[in-house]
């Protein structure tokens, strides 16, 4: 990469009583500006078919300041608010570009509570941030440097469920660059046994992060639906609660960064299936599984990282028949059942590792798309975050056209 890539380096903070207030009273006033705003355009559109942008919702914020009902706006910065408004703009071009549905009204108790602040707002000096309406800087977790020199063009503010407070600064980052190009390549199934297979042999077992913490899980669940409504204890009770899906979803989150980072740095290019996760998570015996897996989380990073780090990530087509075809003589079989793990080819007489030979195919096909540039499709969008380079996906060919009467699932061999 020729630019310098922008990172955004999130930490744990403790913030004070007094800055806890603040930043709660600003969570609210950023849902509320924001609820405001796509109230009066959903109303413009649909009642006088009139579209109101950006620049007219900040002439409605300053009206709305000075009413009394929503005086209490002008007590918080003006910042947030005026960056909530931004990404309301931003959520209707995506709706618009037909990237995402219809904006939703944000949620006191569902929606995340965050707040951006812009270089106006804060300001950050020798290792210490402090925050517009903040005298005190806040007590920042430094659990890694910022890069050298760089001063945070914005930082957001956020509280999770579990209660705790993070700060995530977005810097420009000069170590991020083009690795040497290592002339490997490697194919990637996905699976619930295994988490990926690759076409070297190599079987990455998964962690199933939902399935330790299950029983302590369903404790706490348990606890929290015989407290009392609008209660203290279910308030500390739902905490619980947070706390282990917190616990999960970090651990999950780490070991998908270790093993991105790590196919990535070794191979130059990667090749994977475009799985429809969304239909896959259909199937009631294995939706827990496939979501546990997070298939869909290690792709975006295989994404930005490819990108960063000037790789070549391909994704076929989802139709493909990895599993049933043999990677020794190309000889498609008419079926095979996922308690199928081990097959032999009738043809050549291989005998193949069900997730092993997918691997082996998926790569074979993802060198060929990005050698002739066959059924090329656009690359993958993805709003606010940097994607990597994704050659295209192979159309159907004669050789690999899906059958009639045959699954996504039953073509796969992912689900394990």
């Amino acid at each position: 990469m020729t630019e310098p890539v922008k990172r955004a380096f999130k930490y744990r903070f403790h913030p004070s009583a007094a800055q806890a207030a603040e930043l709660t009273r600003t969570f609210g006033c950023v849902r509320t500006v924001y609820n405001l705003a796509l109230q009066a355009r959903t109303t413009a559109w649909f009642t006088e078919q009139r579209r109101i942008n950006y620049v007219q919702t900040s002439a409605l914020l300053t009206e709305w300041k000075r009413t009394e009902e929503y005086a209490y706006l002008a007590e918080v910065s003006s910042v947030p608010l005026q960056q909530a408004l931004r990404h309301l703009q931003g959520a209707f071009v995506n709706f618009f570009e037909k990237r995402s549905a219809y904006p939703r009204f944000k949620s006191r108790k569902k929606s995340r509570n965050s707040a951006e602040y812009t270089r106006s707002a804060f300001t950050y000096r020798d290792g210490r941030l402090a925050l517009a309406k903040m005298p005190e800087p806040l007590n920042i977790v430094w659990s890694r440097p910022l890069p050298e020199g760089q001063i945070p063009s914005t930082v957001t503010v956020s509280k999770d469920s579990a209660g705790r407070w993070f700060v995530s600064m977005l810097c420009e980052d000069a170590s991020v660059k083009a690795l040497p190009s290592t002339g490997a390549a490697v194919g990637v199934d996905a699976g619930i046994t295994s988490l990926v297979t690759l076409s070297t042999g190599e079987k990455v077992t998964n962690p199933k992060s939902e399935k330790k913490d299950r029983a302590r899980l369903a404790r706490a669940q348990r606890e929290l639906s015989r407290k009392e409504k609008g209660s203290r204890n279910r308030d500390k009770a739902r905490a619980r609660v947070a706390r282990i899906h917190a616990r999960i979803t970090d651990r999950r989150r780490d070991f998908l960064h270790k093993l991105s980072t790590r196919l990535v740095r070794e191979n130059q290019t990667i090749v994977i299936e475009d799985l429809a996760i969304r239909n896959m998570m259909t199937s009631h015996t294995l939706a827990r599984a496939i979501s546990d897996a997070s298939w869909g989380e290690l792709r975006r990073m295989l994404e930005y990282k490819a990108q960063w780090y000037d790789r070549e990530l391909i994704a076929v087509d989802r139709w493909y028949p990895s599993s049933r075809t043999c990677s020794a003589c190309g000889r498609m079989v008419a079926k095979l059942p996922l308690s199928i793990r081990e097959w032999t080819c009738a043809a050549c007489g291989a005998i193949h590792d069900r997730d092993e030979n997918a691997a082996k195919n998926v790569l074979a096909a993802g060198l060929a798309v990005s050698a002739c540039g066959a059924g090329v499709r656009p690359q993958r969008r993805t709003s606010g975050r940097a994607t990597g380079t994704e050659a295209g996906k192979l159309r159907r060919s004669a050789g690999s056209r899906r059958r009639v009467g045959d699954s996504p699932l039953s073509e796969r061999g992912e689900a394990n």
